[in-house]
């Protein structure tokens, strides 16, 4: 039977309809299905529509808005409404519901960032006038993951019960289990080739166990399991800037947070360590070794996208190098222990990693063994996020990252956000790159910032990067892997960010059985 027609089998072995789909792409929001609580922010909301969105390209294109204007100051941001767009329960979307959503997740404190926001308008019923408190080229990335929601019905209990103008709707949510939902008859896009999708919320490893018996369309799998065959699947690769780097603290020891935690390691800050690790870590075999091939070399967090300043690319697993980085700083193996001494220190520090988490883990530790070449030690602990959290300015952690808008970048490495959450770990501070992202977030378009973000990575003298101050040992970008039915398509997959949420599902109302 030709795939696209007549039925499938469901998990039960029945007849399942050619145009419903069950998946296991992704782990279930914490927090619901409520953008201004961050569903959406890595990949489509589903159910609620966005003003502007990302093309394959990543180029911003329209959705709910049929275009926008940015004053000449860079404060008025004017977007103008389609006005044939419903919510599932009939209502229009208006512009006051576009300023009650972006109104209730600046005063919410979230994890939507809309501190800029100086006030938000609606003019008649399809115009929006944003005012900046100063001009803010990431703000149209904003524009881009925030879904909008009705102002008639946003309550207590909107994460469990959506309702949006998105190409989906919610039908049913088993908590644990399982979310069902059903194509929106009413939407204004494409129709979606499917009307019925289910997301089944399982592990990595019951993810797979699924797809080999055939209960799963598509499934989520780890590197790990990428070299075993599942018969009528295909194993989908898809790019991504889903990064894994080592985060340095920056400064020397001796500080303390506000709770009392330490901040500052006196090995760390020491440039020739940092640019030492950066130079003899060899990126490609730990794409080779841990990631199974599945993966690329890392030297940013933003590595192939609009903003990066491809000059950072550095020769690594270069040993040599590192050894007289360490030897002109004054690092030298005084003792013959293998590990590089400078006064009073010696070249050891520890490096964090979240246990439970394989591949950091085995990233860590493979880090660890390869610095060992230049005469470093680490000392590899898996730790709880809690710990974690409590020694991330004075040890080094292994963390991931990756998005699609460019202030993460500047949330990791901007003075502004030493300390801040789980962003600037390290205490990173530079004014030159300060003052480049500073540009790069006045610019009044993304286009215009971009030589700005280039430059506060490298710009010939310093920067962000390896070149510059090290901050970090960005490793690798994991590639995230799909086992696909065959017949089905899933259409041009743009790179994806980190693997929070679900970003294949970004074009999901694409996804069609091929004739």
């Amino acid at each position: 039977m030709a795939a696209g027609c007549g039925s499938k089998a469901d998990t039960q072995g029945e007849a399942k309809a050619a145009d419903e789909l069950t998946v296991a792409v992704g782990s279930e929001p914490e927090t619901g299905f409520d953008p201004i609580a961050g569903w959406g922010r890595y990949g489509s909301p589903l159910f609620q529509s966005t003003l502007l969105k990302r093309d394959d390209d990543l180029n911003i294109v329209n959705d709910l808005a049929t275009g926008y204007e940015v004053s000449g100051d860079g404060l008025v941001w004017t977007v103008k409404l389609r006005t044939d767009a419903k919510f599932t329960d009939g209502h229009k979307v208006t512009a006051e519901d576009v300023k009650f959503t972006f109104e209730t997740a600046a005063k919410s404190g979230t994890v939507v960032d809309l501190t800029n926001l100086q006030s938000v308008e609606a003019r008649g019923g399809d115009t929006v006038i944003f005012t900046l408190k100063k001009p803010q080229s990431t703000f149209v990335a904003l524009l881009t993951t925030m879904g909008i929601v009705p102002k008639h019905a946003y309550g207590s209990d909107y994460a469990s019960h959506p309702v949006g103008s998105g190409p989906f709707k919610l039908v049913q949510w088993d908590k644990g289990q399982q979310a069902i939902v059903e194509a929106n008859p009413d939407y204004y896009g494409d129709k979606p080739f499917f009307k019925k999708i289910t997301f089944l919320f399982l592990s990595e490893d019951a993810a797979f166990a699924a797809a080999q018996s055939g209960q799963v369309d598509v499934a989520y799998i780890p590197s790990a399991f990428s070299k075993r065959k599942v018969a009528g699947m295909r194993l989908e690769d898809i790019h991504t800037v889903d990064n894994r780097g080592i985060a340095f603290p920056y400064v020397p020891s001796g500080g303390t947070t506000e709770e009392g935690y330490p901040i500052g390691n006196d090995v760390t800050s020491d440039i020739a360590i940092r640019k030492a690790m950066n130079y003899v870590i060899d990126r490609k075999a730990l794409v080779e070794g841990v990631l199974e091939g599945y993966g690329t070399p890392a030297y940013s967090p933003v590595d192939g996208l609009p903003w990066w300043n491809e000059q950072t690319v550095i020769r690594d697993a270069d040993v040599e190098k590192a050894k007289k980085i360490l030897r002109d700083a004054g690092w030298a193996d005084r003792d013959g222990d293998g590990v590089a001494e400078k006064g009073v220190l010696k070249a050891e520090f520890t490096l964090l990693y979240p246990s439970g988490d394989v591949t950091r883990q085995s990233l860590a530790l493979a880090a660890a063994d390869m610095v060992k070449a230049a005469g470093i030690r680490i000392d590899v602990e898996g730790k709880s996020w809690d710990e974690i959290k409590k020694r991330m300015h004075a040890d080094a952690v292994l963390f991931g990252f990756g998005s699609h808008d460019p202030l993460e970048m500047y949330m990791l490495y901007s003075s502004a956000y030493r300390g801040v959450d789980y962003n600037n770990s390290g205490y990173y501070a530079n004014p030159a790159v300060d003052a480049w992202m500073d540009k790069a977030l006045s610019a009044k378009t993304e286009a215009e910032a971009l030589a700005y973000w280039k430059k506060a990575q490298w710009d010939g003298q310093t920067g962000a990067s390896a070149l510059g101050d090290a901050p970090w040992a960005w490793l690798v970008n994991l590639d995230h892997l799909y086992l696909v039915k065959e017949g089905l398509d899933i259409g041009k997959q743009r790179i994806q960010p980190h693997g929070h949420g679900w970003p294949v599902t970004d074009n999901i109302a694409e996804w069609k059985w091929k004739d």
